[in-house]
């Protein structure tokens, strides 16, 4: 009771501080007040496993991030005007890890930020307006970039279903023919487009589809969708906020559909918390964008930001990150199609590397998506000591996406809590 009422207290003054109705998660939040590679610490000293959050991706308070910080901070942070080379040398390695022609970096204090920026980008290179987007997507805040989730869609985005497999467009279809029913969902709003005269700047999608809810997607979607979109003069967005710095088991999510984008867009693990996101693309691109825009942020490109981000790097390098993350996301992969086989509320599992879903349902028959029933999961896993999330289309998908730094003996300990967490459920059902 005490910790109830010391929450209800703190929550009181936030909302008078900062405003009622601001999201927190869960029904009772936790007062967080420390934390260490793969776990946080609350105000009572109860430790939590924390299994949802991508900012701090190398875990939480790295020694390499702060002593980064630290140093940079009491040495140089100034306007991003004046050149600097430790922020040119972060440019040159950070899209040095990208695939041709990504080799250009322009740097942004958020994932919105960078998503705006991206949207400019393709609109200044093709003179173009509209974008093919998901129907199901996220993308950020801002009025504009929440447009591609709340609307108004129209005239500038067309939504299209995200292609996947447990929800098809059609039952009973191979993958093929799954794929080529998605595909002429792209090839139909192409041709609305034309027919209103609307130009087309592009598509933009996650390449993994996260907050869609992480589904399977037929193989040679993303690439020939790619292929339709430019033939009609459109630039290909992808946007790697979620899915990249490996994430997916690959330093990037378009490695994983083999789609190299003309356009992505960057941030979340990016800074480890410091505020960082970015936008890469051709130098061609990036030219014709600073000519049309005059782009500049005050706080972004700094000497700061790019220490943070450089250390980051080092980090995932020196470390394993990306190997580590498609080791442990594959072993929890295949325990969890086990999971799945044992409750018959778990419908489905899929994911890549260390950012999995679990598709809670009603019934499996039916396949029924249950978003209180996964919101139960969430909270009851909490009292447990695992911090997770739900997301989706339906809000069903139970979200597991620890930090990269999770070990073998660690995921265990996830999978057991799992476990007696759906026995509980299943025996109070």
């Amino acid at each position: 009771m005490r910790r109830d009422s010391e929450i209800g207290e703190l929550m009181a003054r936030r909302d008078r501080a900062m405003g009622q109705g601001a999201p927190v998660f869960y029904e009772t939040p936790v007062h967080l007040v420390r934390g260490e590679g793969i776990w946080l610490t609350d105000a009572e000293g109860r430790r939590y496993m924390d299994v949802y959050n991508n900012v701090p991706a190398v875990g939480h308070c790295h020694p390499r991030i702060v002593e980064a910080l630290q140093r940079q901070a009491s040495t140089l942070n100034v306007h991003s005007r004046y050149p600097s080379e430790v922020v040119v040398e972060y440019s040159e390695r950070l899209m040095a890890l990208h695939a041709d022609p990504l080799s250009t970096l322009v740097m942004g204090c958020s994932g919105t930020e960078a998503l705006e920026v991206a949207l400019q980008l393709a609109r200044a290179a093709t003179g173009g307006q509209a974008f093919i987007i998901s129907n199901a997507t996220y993308h950020g805040n801002s009025t504009e970039v929440r447009r591609t989730t709340f609307g108004p869609f129209a005239p500038d985005y067309r939504p299209i279903p995200f292609p996947e497999a447990y929800r098809p467009l059609r039952e009973c279809v191979s993958e093929a023919e799954r794929r080529a029913l998605y595909l002429d969902e792209v090839r139909a709003a192409l041709a609305e487009l034309e027919t209103q005269r609307i130009p087309l700047a592009g598509m933009l999608f996650c390449p993994i589809f996260a907050n869609e809810g992480l589904p399977d997607v037929p193989e040679g979607f993303l690439p020939e969708a790619a292929a339709l979109v430019r033939a009609a003069g459109g630039l290909v967005v992808l946007d790697e906020v979620q899915a990249g710095f490996g994430r997916t088991g690959r330093w990037w999510g378009y490695e994983v559909m083999d789609c190299v984008p003309d356009i992505v867009t960057m941030g979340k693990p990016m800074g480890a918390g410091l505020p960082l996101s970015g936008v890469g693309a051709s130098s061609e691109l990036v030219r014709t964008f600073h000519e049309k825009c005059f782009y500049f942020n005050t706080t972004a490109g700094t000497p700061l930001q790019a220490a943070v981000g450089t250390a980051v790097l080092d980090v995932i390098e020196e470390e394993g990150l990306v190997e580590n993350a498609a080791k442990v996301g594959g072993y929890l992969e295949r325990e969890l199609t086990q999971f799945v086989d044992r409750y018959e509320f778990a419908g489905d599992v899929r994911g890549h590397g260390l950012f999995l879903g679990i598709d809670w349902v009603k019934d499996r028959e039916t396949r029924e998506a249950d978003r209180r029933g996964a919101r139960a999961f969430v909270e009851r896993m909490k009292e447990k000591g695992f911090l997770m999330g739900s997301a989706g289309q339906r809000g069903n998908v139970l979200k597991l996406r620890p930090p990269l730094v999770i070990e073998s003996s660690q995921a265990e300990l996830l999978l057991t809590a799992l476990d007696e967490t759906a026995k509980e459920l299943h025996a109070g059902a």
